[in-house]
């Protein structure tokens, strides 16, 4: 993951997302999968660029079967915005970073 990128995972993920003080981006993903692969530029720019704003990360659906589950994840890369502990906002799709930005603007 790169620096302002955290990994969430089902351990963390109550403490770090749904009692965040902040909006939270949850990339679901997995290693083996290309789109994931394509958007996650995306999302590491979006973390430098909300920095301190957002708390961005990345969910390994692969080892993080139960909070894949939990949030109907059924096609990766999804992205979930979280903002007071409720999904506000599903995006699914290798979407342009803008796009994501766009929507990220409306949660902050």
């Amino acid at each position: 993951m790169a620096g302002n990128v955290a990994e969430f995972t089902d351990a963390n993920f109550e403490a770090e997302v749904i009692q965040s003080s902040v909006p939270v981006l949850v990339d679901f993903w997995a290693p083996w999968c290309g789109p994931c692969k394509m958007l996650a530029p995306a999302v590491e720019a979006l973390a430098v660029q909300y920095a301190g704003k957002v708390k961005v990360g990345k969910l390994n659906t692969d080892d993080n079967e139960n909070t894949a589950a939990k949030f109907g994840i059924r096609s990766i890369p999804t992205l979930l915005m979280f903002k007071n502990g409720e999904v506000v906002n599903q995006l699914v799709g290798a979407l342009p970073k803008d796009k994501i930005a766009e929507q990220l603007d409306r949660v902050v």
